[in-house]
């Protein structure tokens, strides 16, 4: 059964973060998360080019120091399935073996089939969704988005 996706308790520890970019409170929460040791690392992945991690410290009121310790920026994603490769590649750099996936709850379900697919079961996901309220003809474009990626992965077209 497909549901939106829940929010994951604070006190769960994980090795990384990601924060996929692109809907209000994911950065937020991670940056919440990360503030609380609740992993050793954090990707917010998707970010453009040009923004700097002090951009980001002042934007969302963290402390750079943070921003120089703990979280990397990654440039390279533009949707889910980069979002999922650039992911992966991190984790697989830092040798991690779980992962929180900071998302909005409606994206959870279909960004953590993304990212499945490119760690493989070696690499435990927890999923944390960010709430939100989502129009209905949102979710059901989201869902057929789901559906659809779901069947080629299971033909075997995952790169396609």
């Amino acid at each position: 059964m497909l549901s939106l996706g829940k929010p994951l308790d604070d006190s769960v520890k994980t090795d990384g973060i990601v924060v996929p970019t692109g809907g209000p409170g994911r950065i937020d929460r991670g940056l919440y998360l990360i503030d609380r040791k609740a992993a050793k690392r954090m990707l917010i992945t998707g970010t453009d080019p040009t923004v700097r991690p002090i951009e980001l410290a002042v934007e969302y009121k963290a402390s750079p120091r943070l921003f120089r310790c703990c979280i990397d920026l990654g440039h390279d994603a533009v949707d889910t399935r980069s979002n999922a490769d650039e992911t992966a590649q991190w984790v697989r750099r830092h040798g991690f073996r779980s992962v929180r996936l900071v998302t909005a709850d409606w994206h959870l379900p279909r960004a953590k089939l993304e990212l499945r697919y490119e760690l493989g079961a070696d690499v435990e996901i927890r999923g944390d969704g960010v709430r939100t309220n989502p129009r209905f003809s949102m979710l059901l474009r989201e869902y057929n988005k789901y559906l659809v990626r779901r069947i080629v992965l299971l033909i075997g077209g995952g790169d396609g």
